[in-house]
């Protein structure tokens, strides 16, 4: 089965304007970009309508969190119901800074994976492990328990929704890159834990993406690599070397 590359941009709380915003989307909108890639952007809360009105029509719009309820009395939070009368299609959920900054479980983000997928959004779930788990031989151990949680309330024909983000933690924001051999490793532990968890069709179908500070220099050789389907990628969506990172597979 050949599994279309993906390339997602989570913007994080940058850049902090409208206007630079634009200028983003400019970017985007004139480049060149690989047909057969799918491309997923993820702005701040306050500009996904924005985004999405000026973002070529080939180019999906994400948030980046969503709440387990779809209304109520809960200030602050992103109402997953809301996203989808929106139009919005995608959510990041159990992104690294989420469990570490603001203590979401792996219980947590699936639950959260189950109310996005109630109201028919796609997931991008992210998974991780921290420098002293890796160091400790810890990774398989640590991503698979956070997908065990996932794996519990998912029904099989909907891991179609969701694409899986492998971001080691100690690669995020720091300039330091798991190596194509790394990754490719992780990757392939994923899909064999799909496959003993979920079932082999699950396993050879979802998509698994890295994310842990890719850029121009390292995107062509990660994207070599048999189970690495695509990127998450954080700073380097605000430049314009984001469209090398889409192209990364084009010849």
């Amino acid at each position: 089965m050949t599994r279309q590359f993906f390339v997602g941009g989570n913007f994080k709380m940058n850049p902090s304007s409208l206007e630079a915003k634009k200028a983003l989307c400019t970017i985007l909108n004139d480049a060149d970009l690989d047909q057969n890639t799918e491309v997923v952007i993820a702005p701040p809360a306050l500009y996904l309508l924005p985004t999405q009105e000026l973002i070529r029509k080939d180019i999906k719009v994400s948030a980046q969190n969503c709440y387990v309820k779809t209304s109520g009395a809960y200030t602050g939070e992103i109402s997953p119901a809301a996203l989808k009368d929106a139009g919005i299609p995608y959510v990041i959920l159990g992104h690294s800074e989420r469990r570490t900054i603001f203590g979401e479980s792996s219980e947590f983000v699936a639950e959260k994976t189950r109310a996005a997928l109630d109201q028919g959004l796609s997931v991008i779930l992210c998974v991780g492990e921290t420098l002293e788990q890796r160091e400790a031989n810890q990774t398989s151990e640590v991503v698979e328990g956070q997908l065990k949680e996932v794996v519990k309330v998912v029904k099989e024909e909907e891991w179609s929704k969701i694409v899986i983000a492998y971001e080691p933690v100690w690669a995020i924001g720091t300039g330091r890159t798991a190596t194509s051999a790394q990754a490719q490793e992780t990757h392939a532990e994923i899909r064999k834990y799909l496959a003993s968890a979920v079932s082999s069709a699950v396993a050879e179908a979802t998509r698994i993406i890295y994310g842990g500070s890719v850029n121009k220099g390292n995107c062509r050789e990660l994207a070599t690599q048999p189970d690495v389907d695509g990127f998450l990628v954080g700073g380097a969506s605000l430049k314009a070397e984001f469209i090398e990172i889409i192209n990364a597979k084009r010849a």
